[in-house]
């Protein structure tokens, strides 16, 4: 069920939603937290889908803000439209589209305060266009969790160091979420190898920030200089880690299947597919404290406890 609005105002969005939810025979009760999600018209349709595929796995209020260009403000002043989503149009929860005109662009914080579920958790998304310090945004002082992506940025190891000075506890990034299967791979080997680390190398497509971190977090959790090798790719093909017995290397170079190979051992075929937003996100919303790993991976020490 949809509900258009416009010209609106956040009360008259809250009555939309009790009337939608009371039109389909569906209460508010189950959904666990608040996702804002701050996008452009161009990427809403491939966020809200994203957001509303993850929603199946954590109910959810998606609230997306789409501040329009500067010259459509001119034209239509300052004004707050809105479409409302529930049922089936809404995935598991129910969605509301928020498009801001005029100064209401400027104060988007205040448009989405009177939205938020109630002693619920608050998680900000922006696909693209993320803010300097995402904390700092009028949106991100919001939320207990804030989700960037360096992969929609057109210099993504320059944005990368400036994360690294701006962040607070909280950020997180997704691509550092495409690299769980090769972290939980790579500690996996480890724990068979039994062996001390004294090199390392990451292979992948140049400028890309998945493999920057991942090379991070190996000199952080491993303390070896981790060598940065630009592969073809596609994203991250190889992680290769040197020990008095051998490498230790897995090896991806294309499709959805990789191969570990560990010294004395006969290499083995292991699953290492390229995810969809959809489960990155749905992986970022299982955790709402802070990500101390991603923090030693971006700083390379992990955050204090009064930050």
């Amino acid at each position: 069920m949809k509900i258009d609005l416009t010209d609106t105002t956040a009360s008259k969005i809250n009555k939309a939603l009790i009337e939608g939810r009371r039109a389909i025979g569906t209460p508010a009760v189950g959904m666990v937290l608040t996702m804002v999600i701050v996008t452009d018209e161009e990427n809403a349709y491939d966020a809200i889908k994203a957001a509303e595929e993850a929603s199946h796995e954590h109910p959810s209020r998606t609230l997306v803000v789409i501040k329009r260009h500067a010259r459509l403000r001119d034209r239509t002043g300052s004004r707050l439209d809105a479409e409302v989503r529930v049922g089936s149009e809404a995935g598991a929860g129910e969605t509301v589209v928020l498009r801001t005109y005029g100064e209401v662009s400027d104060h988007a914080g205040s448009v989405v305060l009177p939205l938020l579920l109630p002693d619920a958790p608050v998680v900000v998304w922006w696909p693209v266009d993320a803010p300097e310090a995402p904390a700092k945004d009028s949106l991100g002082a919001l939320a207990q969790r804030r989700i960037t992506d360096l992969y929609a940025v057109d210099n993504p190891l320059a944005v990368l160091d400036t994360r690294a000075r701006t962040y607070a506890p909280g950020d997180t990034d997704l691509a550092w979420t495409r690299l769980t299967p090769w972290r939980s791979m790579l500690a996996a080997a480890l724990d068979q190898a039994r062996v001390k680390v004294t090199s390392a190398a990451v292979e992948a497509e140049a400028e890309n920030p998945s493999a920057e971190l991942l090379a991070r977090w190996l000199e952080a959790r491993l303390h070896v200089k981790v060598d940065r090798v630009v592969s073809d790719g596609p994203v991250v093909t190889a992680v290769r880690l040197g020990t008095a017995d051998g490498e230790i290397v897995i090896d991806r170079p294309e499709g959805p299947l990789a191969t570990l190979t560990l010294p004395g051992q006969p290499p083995r075929t292991l699953a290492l597919k390229v995810r969809p937003t959809s489960e990155l996100i749905a992986e970022e919303l299982r955790r709402l404290d802070a990500d101390e790993m991603y923090a030693i991976a971006l700083t390379g020490e992990a955050p204090k406890e009064n930050a």
